[in-house]
């Protein structure tokens, strides 16, 4: 579009928006809504319709280009009908499933159902892109499974900003009058600040930690990468087909894994959690051709907002709200660490809160998003996008942890049976985004299936891991 077609009406499109809209991170995010009761197609369109979704500027708004490429946004008229699409997916023959033989299963009718949802959820998130004559969302509705698929692209906001948004028009299943409360994992407790030395000691410690961990994120930008193993991705592999695998997991094992490690948190419990069973799994695939201490390294992204619980969705559409509405996180660098067997199963948690400590007394977070930020408002999105791509080809996995509702809700009255997450392929061959939601922990776990077959299996690592560290945590009380 010319720029004399481009009017002071027009909101120019974020930097980081700017990013998730280039061809190499075109970025859409995958929102799975389980409900308890058939949907009736009339309910979903009015739900829609009264939401709070289709009054925020971005859901009703265009993706225009100027003759320069500069995106921007502009408001429309929304149509429903074409943002509600009611599919009807059918599962592959079951003999053609490696992780069920594997596995050695019988699927009764919620497996195949959840098989059904997550190869409908794997095809669309390498093969299936947002139409830009529309606002870049969609509902996909799957009638027979109980399920509404949000796809909305990252470019009108995090995980942190849609989920907020997602549970505004929800409520408490026991108490229909009365939004959902979110889950927290609590703050962890830290030593009083009581004197100049520990103040100048922290400081010092906060610049050494940032000087080296900024520096191995610029490295890694440019040649640094990982070993390659039989789950590393790299350039092109985001145009890879897909298969998708849930892990089920509970978080009350997490709390009790959690309380057996001094001061960790639920995430320092995940990401022990992500190193055994990626140690687990690589002993099944490579068994003794990996040199033990093998680094793997997971990208993360983390909300940079200065209040970290979800927030109400009026309080995040505020311009000059602390918590805004849109794309604001850093990325953090993960190292896991293989191990072929023999581990105290509880060590895993222990290096893994000894690391994230590390890497939250630093500022690589801000660092990276300060980066980004700088290279886009510089160089332009291709050059960022060029960065964060490289970051990606050169590093193992992506890992995502996003809290959810911590009891029950109903959309409509119909109470919600899970929540899941994805987002549309990047050059990892693996990327596992976990929700929590009224006591479960739900983790898709997304691959190129050409390099990773059986991401059942590797399911069902992640839960043997948790399940192995509840029993050493209880043993030990």
């Amino acid at each position: 579009m010319d720029s004399s077609d481009v009017t002071s009406d027009d909101d120019p499109v974020t930097p980081a928006g700017r990013l998730f809209l280039r061809p190499e991170m075109n970025t859409i995010i995958h929102c799975a809504i389980g409900v308890k009761n058939r949907l009736d197609l009339d309910t979903v369109k009015s739900l829609v319709s009264d939401s709070l979704m289709v009054k925020h500027p971005r859901f009703c708004s265009l993706l225009v280009r100027d003759r320069n490429g500069v995106e921007h946004w502009r408001r429309t008229e929304i149509d429903i009908d074409r943002h509600i699409i009611v599919v009807d997916p059918t599962t592959k023959d079951t003999a053609e499933n490696e992780g069920d033989h594997h596995l050695g299963c019988t699927l009764d009718k919620n497996d195949v159902a959840e098989r059904i949802i997550n190869e409908y959820l794997a095809d669309l998130s390498v093969s299936t892109p947002l139409s830009a004559d529309k606002p870049l969302w969609e509902l996909h509705v799957l009638l027979n499974q109980n399920c509404a698929v949000f796809r909305i692209h990252h470019a009108l906001g995090d995980g942190i900003s849609l989920m907020s948004m997602l549970l505004a028009n929800c409520r408490k299943a026991e108490d229909p009058t009365t939004m959902p409360s979110m889950m927290t994992g609590g703050r962890r407790v830290r030593g009083s600040v009581n004197g100049w030395m520990r103040v100048f000691l922290s400081f010092v410690k906060t610049l050494w930690l940032s000087f080296v961990f900024c520096l191995e994120f610029s490295l890694r930008g440019l040649w640094v990468r990982d070993r390659k193993t039989v789950i590393s991705g790299g350039a092109g592999v985001e145009l890879w087909p897909r298969k998708l695998a849930t892990a089920k997991l509970l978080v009350e094992d997490m709390k009790v894994v959690k309380r057996a490690v001094a001061n960790a948190t639920i995430n320092d419990v995940l990401f022990g959690v992500i190193s055994s069973g990626l140690s687990r799994y690589l002993d099944h695939r490579s068994p003794n051709a990996l040199q033990d201490g093998l680094r793997l390294t997971g990208v993360a992204m983390v909300n940079l907002r200065e209040q970290q619980d979800l927030q109400d969705m009026t309080e995040l559409m505020k311009n000059n709200s602390s918590s805004r509405w849109g794309n604001r996180f850093g990325i953090l660098q993960l190292p896991v660490y293989y191990h072929n067997g023999g581990v105290d199963p509880l060590q895993y948690v222990k290096r893994a809160k000894k690391m994230i400590d590390r890497k939250k007394s630093s500022l690589e977070a801000h660092f990276s998003y300060s980066v980004g930020y700088l290279i886009m408002s510089l160089l332009g999105p291709k050059a960022a996008s060029c960065l964060n791509y490289r970051v990606i080809c050169n590093t193992s996995f992506t890992i995502s942890n996003l809290v959810g509702p911590k009891e029950e809700i109903t959309v409509g009255d119909n109470p919600v049976t899970f929540l899941r997450v994805n987002t549309s392929t990047i050059p990892h061959a693996l990327t596992t985004h976990m929700v929590s939601y009224a006591g479960r922990a739900d983790m898709q776990i997304l691959v190129a299936k050409d390099i990773i077959p059986d991401p059942e299996f590797l399911a069902k690592c992640f839960e043997g891991a948790l399940l192995e560290m509840k029993e050493a945590a209880t043993a030990s009380v």
